[in-house]
């Protein structure tokens, strides 16, 4: 195995590319297009489900006669957070209902894009009371709810129908604006790093690959999916030779949380139970035998294409391979050597076959091939011996030679 040379000008220039179109869930098209066309510059071929998740194979390149190696896949999403338009209100602004899992909180002030079926419109997302002027402190007292949220489109609007007018309708989908910075110092701040900084890391891991010629010794499926943020993602589109799935998203940095913003994450649990043991500390093992930064975690609200695929009933192993990052679902920010180490460490995981040997059989007849996770060292128990109970409560004068207890 070789630890390739990142190119992290390609992974910026990609990410911002990313950022650049709108893609929340359920309005990805144009974001499919855009990796369809970065896998052919690469030079890796793919193919499209109907609703449009990418599947890229990267071929491996070993001898022929190895033909039981699985394939491997790993799992980004191109969709993001977003929001829809639930009503027209009499004053012709609109009501909001998120898509995806994110408080409306980081809404509150956010600049948007209202899609319509035949145009486009900007706007603003305000809390209802939003003049300072006219309602004073009780702006800081508004709950924090979806209810409590409009967008005031940049148009003249002054109640329902005009609105209708402009093509406006329940049902149009409202993208915000990621505002994204680079800076010198290398962190990147963005709305939507969830997942576009995963989606660039694994194009980066790809175009390293191919460009080097190093050996890959089983099929690797690069899987971009489109619904993540909704829950399905990955269920639907994990083939039946692969073994192993790795799945790219984002880890939150936060007091209790292991993660951080300068290496890569490894959690060994999500909200979907614990992750595979065997292939989790493979992923470890290639951070610490290549000097790549890491972390260990738990994510207690968090769920992944990873866990996605196992809940639609795939027999695969599973691991999370996360890029650290402060205030996730928000304006979220990471740093670009995380990115790059994500890269290299999916370069060599390419790289590395499958976690166990035995996994290039689809079933085993016996257990004597069957993976151990402990040791017999570890499984061995240390009995303390106890006394005789019978012994403990035998009458006083039983069994004895010698006076009774107090006697003289």
């Amino acid at each position: 195995m070789e630890k390739l040379k990142i190119d992290a000008d390609y992974l910026k220039t990609t990410l911002l590319e990313l950022l650049a179109i709108p893609s929340p869930a359920g309005l990805t098209d144009a974001v499919v297009h855009y990796t369809g066309t970065q896998l052919d510059a690469i030079g890796v071929p793919y193919e499209l489900t109907r609703r449009g998740t990418i599947r890229a194979v990267l071929r491996r390149n070993i001898p022929e006669r190895r033909k039981n190696m699985p394939a491997c896949a790993i799992v980004a999403h191109l969709d993001t957070l977003g929001a829809m338009v639930r009503e027209i209100k009499p004053s012709g602004r609109l009501a909001l209902s998120p898509i995806g899992t994110w408080s409306s909180r980081w809404a509150e002030g956010g600049r948007v894009t209202l899609f319509t079926e035949h145009g486009r419109h900007r706007g603003s997302v305000l809390p209802l009371m939003a003049a300072g002027h006219v309602y004073n402190e009780a702006i800081d007292t508004q709950p924090v709810t979806w209810d409590q949220v409009e967008v005031r489109v940049d148009e003249t609007i002054d109640n329902a129908d005009d609105a209708r007018a402009l093509g406006i309708q329940v049902g149009d989908y409202v993208a915000f604006d990621p505002t994204p910075e680079l800076l010198e110092n290398g962190f990147i701040v963005s709305r939507y790093l969830d997942d576009k900084a995963g989606v660039a890391a694994v194009l980066a891991a790809l175009k390293a690959v191919v460009d080097s010629g190093v050996t890959v010794p089983m099929d690797c499926h690069a899987v971009f999916t489109i619904t993540e943020e909704v829950g399905s993602g990955a269920r639907a589109v994990i083939e039946s030779d692969v073994s192993e799935v790795i799945g790219i998203d984002i880890a939150p940095v936060a007091p209790g949380q292991g993660s951080r913003e300068h290496g890569v994450t490894i959690p060994l649990m999500d909200s979907a139970g614990p992750h595979d043991y065997h292939l989790t500390r493979r992923m470890l093992k290639l951070c610490d035998d290549h000097g790549i930064p890491s972390y260990r975690d738990v994510f207690r609200f968090y769920h992944s294409d990873a866990g996605a695929a196992v809940s639609a009933g795939h027999d695969v192993r599973t691991a999370l391979v996360c890029f650290g990052t402060d205030a996730t679902h928000g304006y979220e920010r990471t740093h670009l050597s995380v990115l790059v180490h994500l890269a290299e460490l999916l370069a060599l995981y390419v790289q590395s076959g499958p976690a166990r040997s035995e996994d290039r059989q689809r079933r085993l007849d016996s257990v004597d091939e069957f993976s151990h996770q402990l040791d017999a060292n570890q499984l061995e128990r240390s009995d303390t011996p106890l006394p005789d109970a019978g012994e403990l409560v035998q009458p006083p004068d039983e069994g004895r030679t010698g006076g009774t207890r107090g006697e003289e």
